[in-house]
């Protein structure tokens, strides 16, 4: 694409791609502790008329909303120990 028709210059186009990166990041930082923190409100707070309805029935601990948000936190934990391991290389 050229010049004329991407509206910009060649550093316009990197400061934006550099923030649409930093958001990602940070949308990537953001989804486990969301997980944990919804996991925590379940857990505490009860699931309301509708796991009183499912409650009935008697099933596995491991199919409940607090199980399945704790795996969503562990599942998108990747982003928190890549940046640990960052900064812990930069301590050494």
């Amino acid at each position: 694409m050229s010049q004329a028709c991407s509206g910009g210059s060649d550093w316009q186009a990197t400061r934006r791609n550099a923030a649409a990166l930093r958001a990602a990041d940070g949308l990537a930082l953001a989804a486990s502790p969301t997980f944990a923190i919804m996991a925590l409100l379940t857990g505490v707070l009860g699931g309301g008329p509708a796991e009183m309805l499912c409650s009935a029935a008697h099933v596995s601990p491991l199919s409940g909303m607090v199980t399945m948000y704790l795996l969503m936190s562990a599942f998108h934990a990747t982003p928190w120990l890549k940046l640990i391991r960052a900064s812990a290389r930069r301590w050494v």
